[in-house]
């Protein structure tokens, strides 16, 4: 079940970009930075975010952090996306 931290991760378009970014390719924060004109630790704050909320996790790979998308948690929101807002059924048929 979707939690609220789901809703608040996704309302922002950093972090949105982030998981744009990110289901393109696997990255790391430094990587992931260089798409930005924000702050590294502005990026880090919108990565907790979205840790916080499922929405991705981390794999740590020597000094470095990879970030990738946790896709089941995307699924389920887009699943609740798609039951409020898919067609209507028709109720005559």
């Amino acid at each position: 079940m979707l939690n609220d931290e789901v809703f608040k991760a996704l309302s922002d378009k950093n972090r949105r970009k982030i998981i744009g970014l990110l289901k393109k390719k696997d990255m790391t924060a430094g990587e992931i930075a260089e798409n930005f004109a924000i702050s590294k630790p502005s990026i880090s704050e919108h990565l907790k975010i979205l840790k916080n909320a499922d929405l991705i996790e981390s794999e740590k790979n020597g000094q470095f952090i990879t970030y990738f998308l946790n896709t089941s948690v995307l699924e389920d929101f887009l699943s609740y996306m798609i039951n409020i807002f898919g067609k209507k059924e028709n109720k005559n048929e």
